[in-house]
């Protein structure tokens, strides 16, 4: 079989008006997460035509897919799951410090020229340590979702002597004590325990949000959450942005609810702009979007979604593929 490439020749989102003429006939398509509106436009009105199989997506989530829509014409879809757990596990850890160590804030005066008119003083510019210390010698970290790359943040908190790890999952979900007991023989813990919303909230030193997206999931950090949450805890959301409030966020951070927030993902990305009222906090670290942005991981990514697209036109196994019957 002779396949025939029509490629989008920069690192870019493809133009809406390109990917339109050059989809028709198509046996497989590779679209990105920005590629929103492909949902309704290539699926539901069939403009690819009837030779679509599968759909690869250089993402591991799938919100802009009409999942149902694909479904029913029985095209395939792939995405890149695991791939990118170990860069977003690090990217995870380097925002609970830059906020508990006020990274944004003090880079900034830096970039101000302000630092000559910032003479050290014994407490100035301290924050939350992340690491155990005599002082606090207990530790908590808390997860709201504990997958992958929960697990691998998990594990690199370890070597600066975290203690406890408590977890949210969802209700649905059976509880594993196994893997609790081994991950706490694994890594030295006091503990590891599956709590509600609550419990993490009150206990957690820093909370990582770390829980797919989704109606479900949306809001799940609000004002009563933040409420509850430790004066000097950390929020770090690297999974989606619509689990956090942001409204909610920036208010709890204006008035001192609690120490800062760490983003890699905010609702409604990307019109995130200066006048943003989570961007107007100095205790706030923002990013955009780039937890899977590093060099080895998106090869990695590009080659899987490579991969599940030849599967699917070949109608060979393919290497990460959505249980499409389980989502519609």
């Amino acid at each position: 079989m002779i396949i025939q490439l029509v490629v989008w020749p920069d690192d870019r989102a493809c133009d809406r008006s390109w990917l339109m003429d050059q989809v028709p006939g198509a046996s497989g398509i590779i679209v990105m997460l920005s590629d929103t509106h492909t949902a309704f436009s290539l699926y539901s009105h069939k403009a690819a035509g009837p030779n679509l199989r599968v759909i690869s997506t250089m993402s591991v989530g799938y919100e802009h897919i009409d999942l149902s829509a694909i479904s029913q014409r029985g095209v395939k879809l792939g995405y890149t799951p695991d791939v990118l757990t170990d860069a977003v596990a690090d990217l995870s850890l380097m925002l609970a410090l830059m906020v508990g160590r006020n990274g944004a804030e003090t880079m900034s005066l830096v970039r101000n020229g302000e630092w000559p008119n910032s003479p050290w003083s014994p407490f100035g510019f301290c924050g939350p340590q992340l690491s155990a210390s005599p002082v606090s010698p207990t530790r908590t970290m808390g997860f709201i979702g504990f997958g992958r790359i929960a697990q691998a943040t998990l594990k690199r908190l370890i070597p600066l002597g975290v203690t406890h790890c408590i977890y949210y999952a969802n209700p649905s979900s059976p509880p594993k004590p196994s893997l609790d007991a081994e991950l706490m023989t694994k890594y030295g813990l006091n503990s590891v325990k599956r709590v509600d919303l609550d419990e993490l909230a009150k206990d957690s030193d820093v909370v990582f949000v770390l829980a797919p997206g989704g109606e479900q999931t949306k809001h799940l950090v609000n004002a009563d959450f933040l409420g509850k949450m430790k004066k000097t805890a950390v929020l770090v959301n690297t999974s989606r942005g619509t689990l956090v409030d942001s409204e909610a966020l920036a208010t709890a951070l204006h008035q001192g609810v609690i120490w800062g927030a760490g983003l890699d993902v905010v609702e409604g990305e990307p019109q995130v702009t200066a006048d943003h009222p989570l961007v107007k906090e100095p205790r706030c670290v923002i990013l955009p979007h780039i937890g899977s942005a590093t060099l080895e991981t998106r090869l990695g990514m590009a080659t899987l979604a490579a991969k599940n697209l030849l599967g699917g036109i070949f109608e060979e196994a393919m290497p990460a593929e959505l249980n499409l019957k389980s989502r519609t």
